[in-house]
């Protein structure tokens, strides 16, 4: 049987895709040993996501290892070796204000343990797919030096700018301000390009913007819009950083990115690179989406606003994502932030 390996299988984005591969067809082995409650104390935890996998998917097996432990790493790839058909590798310390606390350890994970996963597929399923969930902070505050416009509830770009329709894999990684977590996942996007160039492996880096879907686990460092929602529900103030409010964030739903990782994995192309997200089709500022949430569950939203932004934070980004239609043209945005909203309150 076909074998998907998938870190941060209980993360949205590894609970979305076990679920997916699982049906069609591959025996899932899941990596996950639930640190983000580690990072972010008991409500961070993704125990429930890993127990629903469980209860619901007849070939998963969920392995609790650090993606750190090179050996227990090597291991199961060993074992599996030649029935590895996919890497799907979406674990990560993905906190800004975490890793300035914990510099090491967020290298260690985000840098170190991509590392481990590369050389492990390479040393035994180097035909493999490798799909990396890399990140726009890879950028670091390049997108704020834009010519941005202030409207009444975002910044935003000329419609005849380049980027207006979103920013592509152009743009410079170089002499900006990227935070400590930034620069970890930035290691690791270029270690997956190299194993692509270098080794000859089906390495694809996902630059995202927000992601977001019913199994995520927001909290206040992480996840957006869900922990957005959750506060709403919970009548919890929410803190906006800096910007007005009016920070712009594209978002794409969990399954729609998921669905972009089963294009590649029909067709890998080595050493891919490309940014997405919800692009024009699905982005909002926070006083937009905080408007989207009063006017669909009926409450009022408490918030308070601080104006020192966080460093490295972007003003404004919308990914562009053309060049991944044009590589996989059957693939389509189908789920805007109005949507994905819904989803998210649905859940809680």
């Amino acid at each position: 049987m076909s074998v998907a390996i998938i870190t941060g299988s209980g993360g949205l984005v590894g609970t979305e895709s076990c679920e997916f591969f699982h049906n069609k067809g591959l025996k899932i082995i899941g990596i996950d040993n639930d640190y983000r409650g580690y990072y972010f104390g008991k409500n961070g935890s993704v125990k429930e996501n890993l127990d629903i996998l469980k209860r619901k998917l007849k070939s998963f097996v969920n392995i609790a290892i650090d993606i750190r432990n090179r050996s227990a790493i090597n291991k199961i790839f060993r074992e599996r070796a030649k029935n590895i058909k996919l890497v799907i590798h979406s674990a990560a310390q993905p906190s800004h204000d975490f890793a300035a606390k914990k510099p090491y350890l967020d290298f260690d994970v985000n840098a170190g343990g991509t590392l481990n996963l590369l050389e492990a597929t390479r040393k035994y399923s180097p035909n493999a797919s490798f799909i990396f969930l890399s990140t726009n902070k890879v950028y670091g505050d390049k997108p704020n030096i834009l010519p941005l416009i202030e409207f009444e509830s975002r910044w935003d770009l000329d419609k005849k700018h380049k980027y207006f329709k979103g920013v592509n894999e152009g743009m410079s990684i170089d002499k900006s301000l990227h935070s400590l977590f930034g620069v970890s996942k930035l290691a690791a996007d270029i270690l997956v390009q190299e194993y692509g160039k270098y080794f000859g492996l089906n390495t694809v880096v996902f630059r995202c913007g927000c992601i977001a879907g019913s199994y995520q686990v927001g909290v206040k460092d992480h996840g957006f819009l869900s922990y957005l929602v959750k506060c709403a529900i919970t009548n919890t103030p929410y803190t906006i950083y800096g910007y007005k409010g009016k920070q712009v964030r594209d978002n794409i739903h969990s399954s729609d990115l998921v669905n972009a990782f089963w294009e590649y994995f029909k067709k890998p192309q080595p050493s891919s690179v490309y940014n997405i997200g919800g692009s024009r089709f699905s982005n909002c500022s926070v006083l937009e989406a905080i408007d989207i949430i009063k006017a669909i569950t009926k409450k009022d939203f408490i918030y308070n606003y601080s104006e020192e932004p966080r460093k490295g934070d972007h003003k404004w980004w919308i990914s562009r994502v053309s060049l991944f239609k044009k590589h996989y043209p059957n693939w389509r945005l189908t789920k805007n932030v109005k949507v994905i909203i819904k989803d998210l309150i649905e859940k809680n």
